[in-house]
């Protein structure tokens, strides 16, 4: 059943889908449905600046995954990106939102091309920011497993100075006016769930999508920060590549934490793209 809290027009609260809670937040209204998806180890506040742009137009629902944020633990030892997808699907239907427009960042990304590929039905268009198809380049693997065996068993604090820096880009890191989005993230992974090594375990686990995205026939947008030291601007150019149709854009000045650093860039994008998937009529959903 779902819980809210009523704060203005936001409602927020938990909502119980494929046998877990999770955390969302739901602007309401008349307009076309977004659900924004966001990356490992942050929550979604990542995407607060896209929310308070967009929510005039259209309803605007952001959540945290399972084992993150908000949302309730999981006890597997690595929460597989399968679920999380499935999670998505059971929260679209118990939302009755019939078809909606997705935005995933980085792991929300990876989500989202599993829900295209698996559930198009479900889709208007498609948004993917700082994500891949593939997996990761055995020296970021390494790295990865050890930060996570590090916060696993001395806690996240331990690696969090460490992660930080490696979200953004030189461009935000060498502006002395945006440091406090350095503090306000350092603040973050220190604060994350020590169980939030099993959510680690799904994205370093996870299979290759390249496969899958001959599959992928819903409009996208794939939108890469020009500076990201987590997937390469290269990474996201070939996933749009191998997407029929899809649109790519790189924004300068852009690290993995894209719409923080760039708000206004991203805003720009989506809106233009939603605007052009709604007048060529090109996202409707198919039943």
């Amino acid at each position: 059943m779902t819980q809210l809290l009523h704060n203005s027009d936001l409602k927020t609260g938990h909502i119980r889908v494929n046998g877990t809670d999770l955390y969302y937040e739901d602007t309401g209204g008349q307009g076309e449905p977004i659900i924004f998806s966001h990356a490992l180890l942050l929550d979604s506040k990542l995407f607060a600046p896209q929310v308070a742009d967009l929510k005039g137009k259209y309803r605007c629902i952001s959540y945290d995954h399972r084992g993150q944020g908000r949302s309730a633990e999981d006890g597997a030892s690595a929460i597989g990106l399968g679920v999380l997808t499935e999670d998505v699907v059971a929260l679209i239907e118990t939302l009755q939102l019939d078809c909606v427009h997705f935005c995933g960042l980085s792991m929300g990304g990876f989500v989202g091309i599993r829900l295209a590929s698996r559930h198009p039905e479900l889709l208007r268009s498609l948004t993917l920011m700082c994500s891949s198809a593939d997996t990761d380049p055995p020296e970021n693997l390494a790295k990865y497993k050890l930060l996570n065996f590090l916060g696993r068993w001395i806690g996240p604090w331990s690696v969090a100075r460490t992660l930080a820096p490696i979200f953004f880009g030189k461009t935000t890191l060498n502006d002395p006016a945006r440091r406090f989005l350095k503090d306000q993230l350092v603040d973050h992974l220190c604060r994350n769930r020590r169980s939030i090594w099993r959510a680690v375990n799904g994205v370093i686990f996870r299979k290759s999508l390249e496969e899958e995205l001959p599959k992928v026939v819903t409009p996208t947008l794939v939108i890469a920060g020009e500076e990201d030291l987590c997937i390469a601007h290269c990474r996201s150019e070939q996933l749009a590549a191998s997407i029929c149709g899809a649109r790519f854009e790189t924004i300068p000045g852009g690290g993995h934490a894209i719409t923080l650093e760039q708000p206004g860039a991203v805003n720009a994008l989506i809106g233009r793209f939603l605007e052009a998937v709604s007048a060529s009529g090109s996202g409707q959903c198919a039943h």
